[in-house]
């Protein structure tokens, strides 16, 4: 094959089942999940894939003596130029790897950061994904990407450097990283100044979170008339999407937000790089978890996504509802099933955000849980109090007013943030 005739890297997936780790998925399922991860990557023409089984991995290699030379004759065979593995993969048995085969090789951490760092878009999403794949680099120091390199200033990493070289090279991270840190911390900031000037507007914020393609910004699409990106792939969208809208039906008017989706084994590099970007989901009033309820693996994506909320902290006490989205592509037969299950739990709704299908109930749901964390209050405000008492209008609060000659007396329905937020004033 010729260079004019090539559409991209060719890229081979392989996913180690390796007997006896803790793990809810079919291997045949991580698979096709690690498949999909590759085609979010811009570049990459995935030529195949398949499951390698292991009794135990290889403190050296990963791969048996058996399994790498079958590796290499498929490699030579297909002209393979990447080999993508599906799990963590040591420095040493990168480096082994990387030379018994021939090729480059990334494992699942360095293919999630390769993708996050194509979709940052904002200042803050390229510090994050910057300063995670430094993080993870410092621990290999080996080439790993192109387009990092060239955003962090060309350390020039090379595999097989000599011992002062690995030090100088680990120096230089350390440095580049506290650069970074003094930068995202600035931008944090500012993150932090919307965040507080949000606190005084007294919309409550509805944090969408789920699986990565569950299909978050589809609805967020629907219900906002934005044009976040939304395809059927991993990670369309990165970076965290905002919009105030009055919810359907006279509803009351929220902060919606669209967040980055997550994913089983999520690099932790990343996970505390985008800890700031999450604190989005930590200040909300409402979780709507949305799932791909046609997912073959749908409960386990869903305990995934429970296990990052509670890393990140997310009060339990924030009320959450399901959303079990994707319902058009679920057989009849099933699809009864799940309506039978659905109706049996708290605070779950099936819907379909490309067709609009239970999307009114999805809303009223919203609706009533945000309503339902209000309550009513008795005030008095004397006629001096013209501001405060405009402050109460503006919101629309005010359930009933009359005046006398000591001042105007009213009953508010609030919620504690807008009381906290009034008594401030």
């Amino acid at each position: 094959m010729t260079e004019t005739e090539k559409t991209g890297t060719r890229a081979w997936v392989v996913h180690p089942d390796i007997p006896g780790e803790a793990s809810s998925r079919l291997p045949e399922h991580a698979l096709q999940e690690a498949v999909a991860l590759a085609h979010a990557l811009p570049g990459l023409e995935v030529c195949g894939a398949g499951v390698v089984r292991l009794r135990q991995p290889h403190p050296g290699t990963l791969f048996s003596k058996g399994k790498l030379e079958e590796l290499r004759a498929l490699i030579e065979e297909r002209e393979i130029e990447l080999l993508l593995v599906d799990g963590p993969v040591t420095p040493v048995q990168q480096r082994n790897l990387e030379s018994a085969l021939k090729v480059k090789l990334l494992d699942r951490t360095g293919l999630i950061l390769e993708i996050f760092s194509d979709r940052a878009a904002t200042r803050e999403g390229v510090l994050q994904v910057e300063m995670a794949a430094l993080s993870y680099q410092r621990t290999r120091l080996v080439r790993a990407w192109t387009h990092l390199e060239r955003q962090r200033g060309g350390l020039g990493f090379v595999g097989g450097p000599g011992e002062t070289q690995i030090e100088a090279d680990r120096r230089a991270i350390d440095e580049q990283l506290v650069r970074l840190r003094r930068q995202l911390d600035k931008v944090v900031k500012t993150r932090g100044l919307h965040r507080a000037a949000r606190a005084k507007v007294p919309f409550p914020i509805v944090a969408l979170v789920g699986y990565t393609n569950a299909g978050k910004s589809t609805l967020f699409n629907r219900l906002t008339g934005a044009a976040v990106m939304a395809k059927d792939m991993l990670f369309a969208t990165l970076d965290p999407t905002m919009r105030k809208i009055e919810l359907p039906g006279n509803g009351p008017e929220v902060i919606l937000s669209d967040t980055v989706g997550f994913i089983s084994d999520l690099p932790t590099e990343l996970v505390a790089a985008f800890r700031a970007t999450l604190e989005e989901v930590t200040a909300a009033d409402l979780i709507v978890h949305v799932r791909d309820i046609a997912h073959p693996e749908t409960e386990a994506q869903a305990a995934d996504v429970a296990a990052i909320l509670e890393s990140l902290g997310v009060n339990k006490a924030v009320p959450q509802i399901e959303v079990w989205n994707k319902i058009d592509l679920v057989a009849e037969d099933d699809r009864r099933g799940l309506e039978n299950r659905a109706a049996r739990a708290d605070n779950v709704y099936l819907m379909s955000a490309v067709t609009g299908e239970g999307l009114d109930r999805v809303v009223e749901a919203v609706k009533q849980t945000i309503a339902g964390r209000t309550h009513l209050s008795q005030l008095h405000l004397g006629f001096d109090d013209g501001r405060r008492r405009a402050w109460l209008f503006e919101r629309g609060v005010v359930e009933e007013e009359r005046q006398d000659e000591d001042g105007y007396h009213l009953t508010v329905r609030w919620t504690d943030k807008q009381q906290a937020q009034f008594e401030t004033l």
